[in-house]
């Protein structure tokens, strides 16, 4: 039998459903785009076989009872659902591993509520202020690699195409990010099942429109994008997939990227591993992820 648990976590009138796993100190792993909690269905028994507890969430918006009334998808808000679901869990802390808009939950958290973490591990996400230093370099192919975001301000024909031939955009998403890895077909069929729940694809996209198309208005988009710029004083690993179609894994590591940490940092380059480098590369990804918790994350 499969000892991993369904529990549900609160934040507000939010309920999200989360896999659990193991007891010991808590550990919270975020998914990204496009992808679902199941993104870390191999890192969950490694977690708690190392005595932590484990814990992915479902992400504000990828199910019907998290999404918010209004289009609530900013950082900030995201890094209010982690402080509730600390505070649910009666921790102190806890330490995070974060994927993908994950890791840029995880960044702003850092910024945000650096009392109530461990460390962070940041997955495929460079820290943001490696974008500013890398441009002359290294963003011309970036935006190239970075179509869909801007393609996704496009309100109705992004919907539209999203969800078009049977999720075909998805689909290509993650073959031209992960290139040479294909995703599992039970995989492929249960990640289709999450964007085809009422209101996700909406939610999924509002994630861009309100973090990067908002950025012009300001605000809440302006103060997000803030946090996750700031250097951080909790403990990082941050990883990357040698081959990542989706982020230029140059981008990690041009000129001094040490200065965005305050506190102990790691950069960890995976080898032959895209995007989805925890799916595609789980021992080596675990290994690194484990060592990394034995020194910061209270285990």
């Amino acid at each position: 039998m499969d000892p991993t648990e369904t529990i549900e976590l609160h934040a507000g009138p939010l309920t999200f459903t989360a896999h659990a796993r193991g007891e010991g100190p808590v550990v919270l792993c975020l998914h990204g785009f496009p992808d679902h909690a199941r993104s870390f269905r191999h890192q969950l028994p490694a977690l708690a076989e190392a005595g932590y507890r484990a814990i992915a969430p479902t992400l504000r918006g990828y199910e019907p009872s998290s999404q918010p009334s209004g289009r609530r998808y900013f950082l900030v808000d995201l890094v209010d659902d982690l402080r509730a679901w600390i505070d649910q869990l009666g921790q102190e802390r806890v330490s995070v591993i974060g994927h993908d808009w994950g890791a840029l939950v995880a960044q702003a958290a850092s910024a945000l509520i650096p009392d109530r973490l461990r460390c962070v591990a940041t997955l495929a996400v460079p820290h943001l202020r490696r974008m500013e230093a890398a441009w002359r370099e290294v963003l011309p192919r970036q935006l190239r690699y970075s179509w869909y975001a801007m393609f996704f301000q496009l309100r109705g024909l992004a919907d539209w195409a999203v969800r078009r031939d049977d999720w075909a955009l998805i689909d290509r998403l993650w073959r031209s990010w992960s290139p040479g890895w294909p995703l599992p077909p039970d995989e492929r069929r249960a990640l289709h099942e999450t964007f085809a729940l009422p209101g996700v694809q909406r939610a999924a996209l509002e994630y861009y429109r309100c973090n990067l198309g908002g950025l012009v208005r300001g605000g809440d988009a302006r103060r997000s994008l803030d946090a996750a710029s700031q250097r951080c004083s909790v403990p990082t690993l941050a990883m990357t997939g040698e081959r990542d179609g989706c982020v230029d894994t140059r981008v990690f590591d041009h000129g001094d990227w040490r200065t965005d940490y305050l506190g102990p940092a790691r950069l960890v380059r995976v080898t032959g591993a895209g995007h989805f480098l925890h799916q595609e590369k789980p021992q080596q990804v675990n290994a690194e992820l484990l060592d990394w918790l034995r020194q910061h994350g209270g285990g």
